[in-house]
């Protein structure tokens, strides 16, 4: 599903190049689900953003589902990231003066998909993840835990390959964040591979497996006893 060698990726600071990324080996096949931990200036941000087709890299391999993400206009950039990805960020990303229904809808808007379809493909993964009452909400109307079910029910209206999530909970309690992560596993569970970067232990115990990054490369990759949550 995603295939990463010798990934280079350096920031020019204007007096010297930053290199985040100094050689980044990483398999992901499809159904696993991952967490990317590291501290602040690691490279997991950096590394999410290419794997998202967000950020260019430098050198190096990278494939998904075995195309070579490379020297890409930013047509085929979007139309990948249509195709392949689903996205779901920490600070949620709904725009305030749409609705509920309306914001998970909207992917489907640029896929040019008619307003009824959308509307109802919008409303049945409202009712996935819980939200089929909150359609008619705005974003203010709604807790942070209800935004992120949003925000997922947004990032799989597409049905994407990957799910892509950065800091999903950072914004959350730990109740909500147990109710997000439990959604996670239950996404994963239904076949989706799904990529979680995170700074919290808790979090990434109940992925499946955690990968550890530290000045820009792989400290460690293991496999773990996934928590699984009721």
């Amino acid at each position: 599903m995603l295939l990463i060698k010798d990934l280079h990726k350096s920031y020019d600071t204007g007096k010297s190049k930053l290199h985040v990324l100094k050689g980044i080996d990483l398999q992901i096949g499809a159904g696993e689900f991952v967490s990317i931990m590291g501290s602040s200036g690691s490279g997991k941000s950096t590394l999410l953003n290419i794997i998202g087709i967000l950020d260019e890299k430098d050198s190096g391999i990278y494939e998904l589902d075995g195309i070579p993400i490379e020297h890409l206009t930013e047509i085929k950039a979007a139309e990948y990231r249509s195709k392949f990805l689903g996205f779901i960020f920490q600070s949620f990303n709904l725009i305030g003066y749409k609705t509920a229904l309306e914001n998970v809808a909207l992917p489907l808007y640029y896929q040019n998909v008619a307003r009824k379809e959308r509307n109802q493909r919008a409303l049945d993964y409202l009712e996935k993840v819980g939200l089929a009452d909150w359609a008619a909400h705005m974003p203010n109307e709604l807790s942070g835990g209800q935004k992120q079910r949003v925000a997922i029910a947004r990032a799989l209206i597409t049905d994407p390959k990957v799910i892509l999530a950065d800091e999903p909970t950072g914004a959350l309690d730990s109740k909500t964040t147990y109710d997000i992560m439990k959604l996670l596993q239950e996404i994963n569970n239904s076949g989706k591979t799904v990529i979680v970067v995170t700074h919290e232990p808790d979090v990434a115990a109940e992925t499946k497996r955690n990968v550890i990054l530290k000045d820009g490369i792989i400290e460690s990759d293991e496999f773990i006893t996934q928590r699984v949550l009721a």
